[in-house]
């Protein structure tokens, strides 16, 4: 079988969504399915090409319009996809279903060329709160349209629960780790401090801010042992800079740094410092409920505990994670300091309890079993 693998956007070295697209691609080749990857490009002088394997199909420039342009022309891909005999098309969802997308949909289906589509967060509607202007648009238009997806696609992938996305059935998988890439964590000795961790592209549901408040609750009082949070990541949506000023407001610049994107060996570096993590706090806020963060994963691939709010079957009652409750308390440092003085686990005992369920190969064969 021969599948092409689509997504909208650049390739980042920090990025965890282009980490796991290139694992989640290495997957389908270990599964036996020649994958090409078909995504955009964009160079050092703002120029956005659309690359398929290994040929530019689109080449939009650098103009104000090559922003807007992108989401419109498919023409060429149409093309390609049928000329070059693909069994199916894989396509990671921006939730961007437009009257073109849906041309392309229609004439590769009838082409019998069978249609993925995965929605990397289901119910998304409210993700957009704080995106750019754009963003809102896309997300508008494709609200208008989206019904009309189940004409042409044979199944949405979802790492939710859900049966159904748009009347389309799911095939429900969980995100899954490319263990080869991921360095267990080292083992760190370190009794006089606690140094929490939060590797994000920092949204509101990720909820940083009740730890935040929690730290401050904590330094109320005078406190012996002291207790770090290192945010590693960034955003567009403004949300670093409000978790700054609160950081600010709360006079806890000595306790909470904000490293930016890391990636490679500062990264490493970065779990190797971290005694705990911390991943997403306040999915309720985008009323989500149920689903398979590809950050919990990762913790458990480092070899750290961790913290995090909604439900997630793969981790519930797991002896190194700690459930938040799914609202908008503040986070009790002292739980996670009274949790962490009883944890003898060694990162390669968390580890080795995902190995066996969640690399992408074994999460990639069940989407290929079910297409």
């Amino acid at each position: 079988m021969k599948a092409l693998f689509l997504h909208f956007f650049d390739f980042a070295e920090h990025s965890g969504i282009s980490k796991k697209i290139i694992a989640q691609i290495n997957a389908l080749k270990s599964n036996d399915i020649e994958t090409d990857l078909c995504y955009l490009n964009i160079d050092k002088n703002g120029v956005q090409r659309r690359v398929c394997g290994d040929f530019t199909i689109d080449n939009f420039g650098n103009s104000f319009s090559a922003k807007f342009v992108k989401w419109f022309k498919f023409s060429n891909l149409t093309n390609f996809i049928i000329e070059n005999n693909y069994n199916f098309l894989y396509i990671r969802s921006f939730y961007n279903t437009t009257p073109q997308l849906l041309q392309m949909l229609k004439k590769i289906n009838q082409a019998g060329v069978k249609i993925i589509i995965e929605f990397p967060t289901y119910p998304y509607d409210n993700e957009i709160k704080g995106a750019e202007l754009k963003t809102r648009l896309i997300f508008f238009v494709n609200r208008l349209l989206r019904h009309r997806l189940k004409k042409y696609v044979h199944r949405a992938v979802t790492f939710s629960g859900a049966d159904e996305i748009h009347g389309i059935k799911t095939i429900n998988i969980s995100n899954g780790i490319e263990f080869e890439s991921i360095k267990l964590k080292s083992i760190s000795h370190n009794r006089t401090s606690v140094n929490l961790i939060g590797v994000a592209e920092v949204h509101l549901w990720h909820g940083y801010d009740r730890v935040i408040n929690g730290i401050a609750e904590y330094y109320s009082v005078n406190r012996e042992k002291k207790v770090y949070f290192n945010i590693v990541g960034d955003g567009d949506t403004g949300e670093t800079e409000r978790l700054k000023s609160l950081v600010r407001t709360l006079n806890l610049e000595e306790y909470v740094k904000f490293s930016g994107y890391l990636s490679g060996s500062d990264l490493d570096d970065a779990f190797d410092n971290a005694d705990f993590g911390i991943a997403s706090l306040a999915r309720h806020r985008t009323n989500i409920s149920a689903i398979k963060t590809l950050k919990n994963r990762e913790y458990a691939a480092r070899g750290i505990p961790f913290i995090f709010s909604e439900d997630d079957s793969d981790f519930n009652g797991m002896p190194y994670v700690i459930k938040a409750t799914p609202d908008e308390s503040s986070v009790d440092i002292n739980m996670i300091l009274q949790f962490l003085s009883g944890f003898s686990m060694e990162p390669s005992e968390i580890r080795d309890s995902i190995t066996d369920k969640l690399s992408w190969r074994i999460q990639m064969r069940e989407v290929l079993n079910n297409i």
